[in-house]
Parts: C-alpha cells; structure tokens; sequence
C-alpha cells in the first residue's frame, strides 16, 4: 500500500491575515502511519512542531528562500 503524501501551502493565506490552523489541523486528520505532510510557510512554523510531534509526527524544516519554508511531517509508524 503506498504511502499518502498531502501537501499544503498556507503562505497565501497568512499573507490575507487569515489563520491557517483549521486548514492545517484538518490536512493532517487522515493521514496514517508512514504517510507525509508536506507545508509551505513563510516562516519556520515551530509552535506548530509541537503540536503535530504529540499527533505523532517527526518533521524536517528546510528553508528554500526567505520567506518560503518547506516542512516535510512524516506520521511514525506502528513497530510490527
């Protein structure tokens, strides 16, 4: 079964002042063990870090050019 990546930009709509977070929350809802997130930000969203690690989540932050970070969350599987 291949692995289900979803991907996000939320750089629009923190440039229109609107809060993202729902948007985010819900991306994030289906996804299981193993499958990715992908979220474009315009800054490094690290309270948002610890959020998703209590969901389970590992991630990795890159920045790709000011005002443009792209952070990879990949749900930890279950130990079989």
């Amino acid at each position: 079964m291949e692995n289900k990546v979803v991907e996000l930009d939320v750089r629009e709509d923190l440039k229109n002042k609107l809060e993202p977070f729902q948007k985010i929350m819900s991306a994030v809802a289906e996804l299981d063990a193993n499958d990715v997130f992908i979220l474009h930000a315009p800054f490094k969203p690290i309270p948002l870090f610890g959020v998703l690690k209590a969901k389970g989540f590992e991630y990795k932050a890159e920045e790709i050019e000011k005002k443009h970070w792209k952070v990879i969350f990949t749900k930890r599987g279950a130990a079989k």
